[in-house]
């Protein structure tokens, strides 16, 4: 199909994206209806859509090529703030870091990845991805009040309610976080914010073990080189807790990034078992692991060992997930490991919402 055979509501909304993969469309909606018209679009002819947020994490699973990819880039207004009540709602292209920073002048944050990069709050949602902060301050997915998605055949549902206590109905705004826009493509979003206290520290200490010294620190990381424990609250607070843990301390929280490498990993274990993770890690990957919580993300420069590594995990109720790899470098290695239970309640449920499997096909476990 042509460009021209593309009706013109469709090819009025085609733009340049920056690193988007090849299409033979690629469209930004600028408002919700636009990208309902869209996905209706492509299921009456069967086009398969990639939704395409900063691009960050684009590498899960195994995608076909698109036929259309549709950039969230002029869907990212603040439509809500309410600074008193600790809630925001804002379209889902809206850039983390842009966000954090707007937040940041009312000491409040979304609490999302700390290094975003180009990462986009729809993106990070609909990929699942939490804070470093997480052990602490919860995960997206306790975070998401409401959600509105453009379902696979043009249907426009929010879900939740933008109160932090809202009980009833259906979570289905929760569901949608580590989807993959299998739920619908996520337009909007409602999060509860977090307030910013008034001081933080980053203490470099030998081994992990010496944040017990110390109650619910905000952040354990171990690298490959050193572990750093994050503190914050009053200032008084921040330097009594720092001198117990008997380290080098500097003012603010210096986050890191996650490992870079042309292949990189999610390995998710019982918290308890992430020491012994880390000492399963084969030579030569790097590594940030998070403690508290079981997240150890990592690079390598090839995935010699990494079969290993997932029957291992796998064997302690745990996986190991394909973030990125070149192309056709893992033949014969699934993205995501053994299949979970309930796959096939999974693809029902999936099929209400995106009757012709057009968005995002082949990122999730099972080759949905």
């Amino acid at each position: 199909m042509g460009l021209t055979q593309h009706p013109p509501h469709i090819t009025r909304l085609v733009a340049e994206i920056e690193a988007a993969p090849d299409a033979e469309l690629t469209v930004a909606p600028k408002s919700f209806h636009d990208a309902a018209s869209v996905l209706h679009h492509a299921t009456e002819k069967g086009l398969k859509v990639q939704v395409w947020g900063g691009g960050t994490r684009s590498g899960y699973g195994s995608p076909p090529m698109p036929d259309i990819v549709m950039s969230m880039t002029r869907l990212g207004e603040i439509e809500a703030w309410e600074p008193g009540d600790l809630t925001l709602v804002v379209g889902a292209g809206a850039r983390i870091a842009d966000i954090e920073s707007k937040l940041g002048v009312e000491s409040q944050t979304a609490v999302l990845p700390e290094v975003p990069g180009a990462s986009t709050v729809g993106g990070a949602i609909a990929a699942g991805a939490s804070a470093l902060r997480r052990g602490r301050l919860y995960g997206t997915r306790e975070r998401i009040l409401e959600t509105t998605v453009v379902t696979g055949d043009g249907r426009i549902v929010r879900s939740g309610g933008r109160v932090v206590k809202n009980v009833t109905g259906y979570d289905m705004q929760k569901l949608n976080v580590g989807a993959f826009g299998s739920l619908g493509v996520i337009v909007s979003v409602c999060m509860k914010l977090w307030p910013v206290p008034p001081a933080g520290a980053t203490v470099t200490v030998d081994s992990p073990e010496q944040a017990s010294a110390i109650a619910r620190p905000l952040a354990v990381l171990e690298e490959n080189e050193s572990t750093r424990v994050f503190l914050w609250g009053t200032s008084e607070d921040v330097s009594a807790l720092s001198a117990r843990l008997d380290g080098d301390s500097v003012d603010g929280l210096d986050w890191p990034a996650d490992p870079s490498g042309p292949y990189r990993w999610s390995i998710r274990v019982p918290p308890a078992l992430t020491s012994r993770a880390i000492g399963h890690l084969p030579d030569g990957w790097r590594y940030l692991a998070i403690h508290g919580v079981g997240d150890i993300r990592a690079a390598s420069d090839d995935g010699e060992g990494a079969s290993d590594l997932r029957a291992w995990a796998e064997s302690v109720a745990g996986h190991l997930v394909v973030v990125e790899a070149p192309t056709d470098a893992l033949q014969g290695f699934d993205p995501w490991g053994a299949p979970p239970p309930g796959l096939d309640l999974q693809r029902g449920l999936i099929a209400e919402f995106d009757p012709a499997r057009i968005i995002n096909p082949g990122r999730l476990p099972g080759g949905i």
